[in-house]
């Protein structure tokens, strides 16, 4: 066989740029895992499995509505939907996130006894002496609770369809004005507010 059909020997990689495969992974930045802090408590109030009717037959997918709040007066809803549940949940956070409301609280309840509606569902909200707790139920119990009120008296007078009930809850709390919000836009002391 002649010397120039002889194939030279080949070169180990590790040879090429003076290091191994490990030691180059080893040099690379390693991020350290650190646990994103969660700003917001997140309540699923419903999941509703839902069906589009496409020429090929039914499609199912999940509509989700989720709650979420820091307990501390801000509260907001949101809604989504995919053809996984976990998936649905998680757009329902990110719409929730877009639609987050600072709501008025007077110690551990709320200033004054509103009703809040939205299309045909009614919400009454009251509020309660310390140590009464959460009266309510379902949706309307999700938003009290995530916006951080302790203690409130609620009745639901119309319909109960879940988001319906959650916008009907939003509407009461939205409303409400503290003593001294009133008094600032009538001109007035919060003692004249009383009389």
């Amino acid at each position: 066989m002649p010397a120039e059909n002889v194939k030279a020997p080949r070169e180990n990689r590790s040879d090429r740029g003076g290091e191994s495969r490990g030691e180059n992974r080893e040099r690379r930045s390693r991020k350290p895992f650190v646990k994103e802090e969660k700003l917001y408590e997140e309540r699923v109030v419903h999941v509703g499995r839902v069906v589009k009717v496409v020429k090929g037959g039914k499609r199912p997918s999940f509509a989700a509505i989720v709650v979420i709040g820091d307990r501390k007066g801000n509260v907001g809803f949101g809604s989504g939907k995919a053809s996984e549940v976990p998936d649905a949940i998680k757009k329902g956070i990110e719409d929730a996130k877009k639609h987050m409301f600072k709501i008025q609280l007077c110690g551990t309840t709320v200033p004054h006894e509103a009703l809040g509606t939205f299309g045909a569902a009614k919400v009454l909200v009251r509020p309660a002496v310390e140590g009464t707790g959460v009266i309510a139920g379902g949706a309307v119990r999700a938003v009290l609770e995530l916006a951080g009120v302790q203690d409130v008296l609620s009745k639901s007078l119309g319909s109960n369809a879940p988001i319906n009930m959650v916008r009907a809850t939003m509407d009461a709390l939205l409303s409400m004005k503290t003593v001294d919000q009133v008094a600032s836009a009538r001109g007035l002391t919060p003692g004249e507010v009383w009389k």
